[in-house]
């Protein structure tokens, strides 16, 4: 039983360490996507 319940506290730890792991991927490439548009808009004009 204790095994049991350890497998799943350390499962839901890796789940939440993932999701912000993945939230901070996201914003990495939205910043870099904001980065893209502004220069292209600048080459533009």
């Amino acid at each position: 039983m204790k095994i049991r319940l350890f497998t799943v506290a350390a499962l839901a730890l890796l789940a939440l360490t993932a999701c912000n792991t993945i939230s901070g991927i996201g914003k990495d490439v939205k910043k870099a996507g904001e980065v893209v548009t502004r220069e292209a808009e600048e080459a533009k004009n």
